[in-house]
């Protein structure tokens, strides 16, 4: 298999290679010692091949084993052949001496290099795979294949949130979905709420009317069927309700800014909630008499019943927030200029409530989609067409028939298959008996006396044009004739922006800053429908949520500055939900869809828990931690406990342009009991299926300060800190060391395929613990 071409460049000090590392565009390879570097060069194993290979190889002054009364000083190009046969290092260091030799074969110990073995990707053959044919969340996707998959040499102590779950990547307003459902498996209803709130301060709402976006790209979906992630989230969300006294409390100290939000619906809401949470002054102003928007009027009562509107907004009121309802922006005192005076910031959320119009003779006729909405009791004929293919009307179809009327036919201009409807929404609909008429556009109003007897049609060809503009086409040989006593017009929503005087608008709405919501008005920021056009709730639930923000860093005088340096942190270990990846092909039951605490919980379980469980497979990594030894790179110096990190296309918590210069190993203690357990299928060549580092330092028969580190059994070196406690103070015997053993295990979740590596574990702690006799 060819590689890629790629230019070289060959270092003459560290502090070049860094330069040139950070000089260069897209991807760059810094080659250590080569032995890994060339199998993923020649396999091609990412998406993108290196642009530019810096060769370190050739650094003058790298490659040194020095010692003092301090310790040990290890160049990063040090061959692990040198580490290994170092004599001070067996006599004094063994463990890292046995780690050394215990890599791969002698012709592989010649090339590699102490940095090199630190720094190598991970060993999972879905990351290895040739051509990037697995495109795995560690290098930036939405699936790890290893978790329903092959996974008997991964992880068995959990995996590390790489890179945001599908679920999380698909929903607009980046719920951390399997975050919560963990919260859910463990019975923490409490801690799923919050989790939620944290992005989604109306669940008990977007449970009932959101499309989930996220259920499509569930993961388990490829299995059997998606979690039911809608059922979960409704769930939650009455729980909020009816803990909202302790899960939605007013702040625990108010401040002085007030701010005014110019809506009520999901987009007003939001912020408003996240600005009290802030402990901001809160007015929303509302022109209708009930607060909500279009949760309140427009969807119908089938999906949101209007009474759990009400009890969400009565949530947020007892939080503080005020609410002015039947307040119209633009009369006397309440125009945006008196609001800009009277409070220091100002969000406008007023939606698109306007209906469109088709410009058809008699059109007059027909009826507004959002008028026969928002009406309480709205009047309906028997025989009902509704024109148009998106949400609202699909809403007006499924309200028209369970209003009474006889027949609902939706007639649109797109294909079935491009209708901008949710799909969803779509089979609610012919599941209530409305029938779909799709690709033909109203031509003209059929009428007798004033009245409206039906609609003809001709047959749309094509919608948009080759530059994906709206442009119809009709084919003018085929056209038809419907029947009807009503027609709803429904083809789309604008926004009434008459209230809006000095802010930017385009194309008919207003303009926002896609980050912040901030318009050209200072202190002035917008969102929701009034700014996107009609879209989802969780779309315009977003949008306040980082208006919110923007306006809190607004309000204490935040500006723009140039990004504060965040070195990379170690990545914390995630329980992984190993029910669900232990019968990962179990089927779904509609039962486990219930709305009981056992049915939700049941329901978790089926998360896949989407995160990396490939492990670090590094025998040099467990020995340095063990030995309590620091990295210093050309920027600090960092324990080695600090130094390996699972990320997306990143193994260690190096910068881009920080390189490995030295290793330091403390001075260890005289009689000091130390040793390296490796278990894999061939002596030689193989990685560890599991390793373990061990240090002791025994005084009057007992264990004092023991340090156990476990090698490719988790994403990260694992650290056995609960065990080393234990053994403190206690004689290396057979019954401590069983002890022991048990304790490495407890918070084990094997996978599907590995549980035979929990067996490995308990067996490499019960021989380190006997090894402290020797």
């Amino acid at each position: 298999m060819a590689m890629k071409k790629f230019e070289h460049a060959s270092a003459t000090s560290l502090k070049e290679a860094a330069a040139v590392i950070a000089a260069a565009e897209g991807r760059v390879l810094a080659v250590a010692g080569g032995t890994d570097a060339l199998g993923a060069l020649k396999d091609k194993i990412h998406e993108e091949s290196p642009g530019l290979v810096v060769d370190l190889k050739t650094i003058p002054g790298l490659s040194y084993i020095s010692e003092d009364i301090s310790g040990l000083r290890i160049g990063a190009l040090t061959p692990l052949r040198e580490l290994a046969a170092h004599r001070a290092v067996a006599e004094k260091y063994k463990v890292l001496a046995e780690a050394a030799r215990s890599v791969a074969s002698p012709q592989l110990r010649n090339m590699g290099t102490v940095a090199g073995n630190l720094c190598q990707e991970p060993r999972c053959w879905y990351y290895r795979s040739p051509d990037d044919r697995f495109h795995c969340l560690r290098k930036g996707g939405t699936h790890c294949g290893a978790l329903p998959g092959e996974n008997r040499y991964h992880s068995v102590f959990g995996g590390v949130r790489v890179s945001p779950p599908a679920c999380t990547a698909a929903c607009p307003g980046n719920v951390e979905i399997a975050d919560y459902l963990g919260k859910v498996r463990k019975g923490d209803l409490n801690g799923a709420a919050a989790g939620i709130l944290a992005n989604n301060p109306l669940p008990a709402l977007t449970g009932r009317v959101c499309p989930h976006l996220c259920e499509s790209k569930c993961n388990r979906g490829a299995y059997d069927e998606a979690v039911s992630i809608r059922a979960m989230e409704q769930f939650v969300g009455n729980y909020v309700l009816r803990h909202a006294s302790e899960l939605m409390r007013p702040p625990a100290k108010q401040g002085r800014k007030k701010i005014a939000v110019v809506g009520s619906g999901p987009a007003g809401l939001a912020a408003a909630y996240y600005l009290r949470t802030a402990g901001h002054q809160v007015t929303v102003f509302e022109r209708l008499p009930r607060a909500g928007g279009m949760l309140a009027y427009a969807i119908p009562a089938c999906r949101l019943p209007r009474k759990l509107v009400a009890v969400q907004v009565a949530a947020l009121e007892a939080m503080g927030i005020v609410f002015k309802l039947n307040a119209e922006i633009g009369g006397i005192g309440t125009s945006l200029r008196a609001l800009r005076k009277a409070y220091d910031g100002v969000f406008l959320a007023t939606g698109a409530w306007a209906q469109k119009h088709i410009r058809l003779e008699k059109e007059e006729l027909l009826t507004s989609g959002m008028a026969f909405l928002t009406e309480s009791k709205p009047s309906v004929g028997r025989n009902v067409l509704v024109i148009g293919g998106g949400n609202v009307a699909v809403d007006v179809a499924v309200t028209a028939r369970r209003a009474g009327a006889g027949k609902v036919t939706m007639v649109c201009l797109e294909a079935r298959d491009a209708m901008p409807a949710f799909p969803a929404e779509l089979a609610e609909a012919v599941k209530a008996g409305v029938r779909i008429l799709a690709g033909w556009g109203p031509q003209r109003v059929l009428e007798t006396g004033g009245k409206v007897k039906g609609m003809e049609f001709t047959a749309c060809a094509s919608v948009l044009d080759a530059e994906g503009r709206f442009n119809p086409v009709f084919d003018g040989s085929r056209r038809r004739a419907l029947k009807a006593d009503q027609v709803i017009l429904a083809v789309g929503q604008a926004a009434e922006l008459g209230y809006a005087y000095g802010v930017g608008t385009r194309r008919g709405l207003l303009a926002a800053d896609e980050a912040t919501q901030a318009t050209n008005l200072p202190g002035v920021f917008a969102g929701g429908d009034a700014v996107s056009g009609p879209a989802s709730v969780i779309h315009a639930i977003a949008a306040g949520r980082r208006a919110a923000l923007a306006i809190g860093a607004y309000l204490s005088g935040e500006r723009k500055r140039p990004a504060k340096k965040v070195h990379a942190a170690v990545s914390p270990l995630l329980p992984l939900n190993s029910a669900c990846a232990a019968h990962c092909a179990r089927t779904w039951h509609s039962e486990s869809r219930g709305f009981t605490p056992e049915g939700l919980a049941d329901e978790a379980e089926r998360c896949m828990d989407c995160s990396c469980v490939a492990v670090n497979a590094s025998d040099l990594a467990p020995a340095l931690e063990a030995l309590g030894a620091s990295v210093k790179t050309t920027k600090r110096t960092i324990p080695a406990g600090e130094f390996f990190t699972a990320g997306a296309l990143r193994c260690t918590v190096l910068d881009r342009d920080e390189l490995v210069e030295e290793i330091r190993v403390p001075a260890q203690r005289s009689g000091s009991r130390q040793g390296y357990h490796k278990f894999r299928i061939r002596n030689s060549i193989d990685f560890p299926i599991a390793g373990l580092a061990g240090v002791f330092n025994p005084a009057g028969g007992k264990i004092r300060d023991a340090r156990l580190v476990l090698s490719a059994v988790a994403p990260i070196p694992f650290r056995l800190k609960a065990v080393e406690e234990y053994l403190e103070g206690k004689p290396p015997g057979e019954k401590t060391a069983a002890a022991a053993a048990e304790l490495a295990v407890k918070e084990a979740r094997p996978l599907a395929k590995n549980r035979f590596k929990v067996q490995l574990v308990k067996a490499l702690v019960e021989k380190a613990v006997l090894s402290a006799l020797v």
